[in-house]
């Protein structure tokens, strides 16, 4: 499950984080082929970015980009582990997308209140092209909605606050002890991660 999680966050890191020089936290909602479901709150600042998985399940993730440091909070257990930031898995601070190759304006529509223009990107994964739609909000400069042409994934962003985020968000709570993990090795409640 926690292996699922991390594979789902990476995959929200590489399309999810907008704008440039921009402070916001969001509900977040993401959808996969299947009806897997992953719903979270996200804060963003320039250098950090947390997560806090609502669905499938409950925990967060801070990445401090300024530490070069992510920490997977586990708060059932009161604890946290610690792992090396990789900058390829860095939130993207911009509107285009990683591997971007061309996009095109293909209409506007109302996304949650926002009238948003709607693209059409092409984008390479490796050496594969891919197509996604991306809008856009006119009013915030906010991609609100993401989805893949092929319909494997749809990302969106609802009650979006621009504004400072509190340096207290990106911290380890107080209280929870650092989780020292030999690779291999079990997690609390059972969970495999390598």
């Amino acid at each position: 499950m926690f292996k699922k999680s991390f594979i789902t966050l990476s995959i929200i890191l590489l399309f999810s984080v907008p704008a440039l020089a921009i402070e916001f936290s969001a509900d977040m909602i993401m959808i996969f082929k299947g009806g897997d479901k992953t719903l979270a709150k996200v804060y963003y600042k320039a250098d950090r970015f947390r997560m806090d998985m609502k669905s499938p399940q409950k925990g967060t993730v801070i990445t401090r980009i300024d530490k070069k440091v992510v920490w997977n909070i586990m708060p059932d257990e009161k604890m946290y582990m610690e792992m090396p930031f990789n900058p390829e898995k860095k939130p993207h601070v911009e509107e285009k997308f990683e591997g971007e190759i061309k996009r095109k304006h293909i209409g506007n529509e109302i996304i949650n209140g926002h009238p948003s223009k709607k693209f059409l990107v092409t984008y390479k994964v490796g050496k594969e092209e891919q197509n996604a739609y991306q809008w856009i909000a006119n009013d915030i400069k906010f991609p609100v909605k993401r989805a893949a042409v092929d319909g494997s994934w749809i990302q969106e962003f609802k009650d979006i606050k621009m504004g400072p985020q509190p340096n207290s968000l990106f911290e380890i709570p107080a209280g929870y002890r650092k989780f020292q993990m030999p690779g291999g090795m079990m997690m609390p409640g059972g969970m495999n991660f390598k």
